[in-house]
């Protein structure tokens, strides 16, 4: 009798310390669970987008809307000419042509998109347009291009002579293969919760380098590159496109989180059915996820190592390493 008490209170306390965040910190990495209700909060994927997190916290810190925060984040990437996956300076199809993709959404579940558009810097601004000005929320191609003239967007040329050289040194072998961890650096996707508890999300990308012309990959897409729900949470994805849009993986991380599961544990989920479901192309593919829930809380998952991503939160900008499925 007196080995069970003891069992039981044993048990008690056990399930008060599951309560605690360094009872979880310590048996589930990066689960974070100290910075719950700690609000506002940005998170983008890639470590070279600090200063895109700066901007969104300059709107966030000062109590404005998480959709002009992710906004004003996402310009920032599109506008850097050193910046070769994203807008201007984004590295070419194999024709030689600059094409982006981008998508928005708010905390009333509105949503804008535009792909394969040409000679806009910032497609983030467009697509928002699309969402606002528009009854749709998809607009491709010329279609987006008019639509961004018509809106007073200015057209230029994006190809910059860095990235027309890279075009010009691929197409001596013109071989097609995308390169992990490249640069530690991809699509930008990032989601903010502001201090009234709105959240929203962007995605913005000039796609795979030396792509087919046309090709459209996950950014543009709600519910693959990026999903929010002001409900529960958002998620953004990077990396190889085409397996995220096979598994919807925002959609679901935020699908995870609404039945329950900790940010953390739901990027996690997103990735193993990736890799479950496509074994056979994980290998020489990455993808990674960012997440975060209605309380603050984080999340950050990739396929390989190298995957890393970017929290501003309790007035800190920090680089942060992500976890990862696969070893060596």
């Amino acid at each position: 009798m007196n080995t069970r008490r003891k069992f039981l209170q044993h048990t008690l306390w056990g399930g008060l310390a599951a309560g605690s965040a360094s009872f979880w910190e310590r048996i589930v990495p990066n689960i974070d669970l100290l910075n719950a209700d700690v609000l506002p909060v940005v998170i983008a994927t890639w470590g070279p987008n600090t200063k895109a997190t700066a901007a969104a916290w300059e709107v966030l810190s000062k109590g404005g809307r998480a959709l002009d925060a992710v906004e004003a984040g996402a310009r920032v990437p599109e506008a850097d000419p050193e910046d070769s996956s994203v807008g201007y300076g984004g590295l070419p199809d194999r024709d030689g042509n600059v094409t982006l993709d981008a998508c928005i959404m708010d905390e009333f579940g509105n949503a804008g998109s535009v792909n394969f558009l040409q000679h806009i810097m910032h497609p983030i601004s467009v697509a928002r347009r699309v969402m606002e000005k528009t009854p749709h929320v998809m607009l491709s191609g010329e279609g987006a291009l008019q639509f961004a003239l018509q809106e007073g967007f200015k057209k230029e040329n994006l190809l910059t002579d860095s990235a027309r050289q890279a075009w010009e040194a691929w197409k001596v072998k013109s071989e097609y293969k995308p390169v992990i961890n490249i640069e530690r650096h991809d699509t930008i996707g990032m989601v903010a919760l502001d201090k009234q508890r709105r959240i929203a999300g962007a995605c913005t990308t000039s796609g795979l380098a030396f792509k087919m012309h046309g090709r459209v990959g996950d950014s543009p897409i709600i519910g693959a590159g990026m999903f929010v729900d002001n409900e529960v949470g958002g998620a953004a994805a990077t990396g190889l496109g085409e397996l995220v849009l096979r598994t919807l993986g925002s959609f679901l991380v935020v699908e995870e989180m609404r039945r329950g599961a900790h940010p953390q544990k739901a990027v996690e989920t997103a990735v193993k059915r990736i890799a479950r479901k496509h074994a056979s192309l994980v290998k020489d593919a990455q993808v990674g996820f960012v997440a975060i829930d209605k309380k603050g809380r984080h999340g950050a998952f990739s396929i390989h190592k190298g995957f890393n991503y970017v929290l501003y939160q309790q007035g800190e900008n920090k680089v942060m390493e992500a976890g990862h499925l696969l070893r060596g």
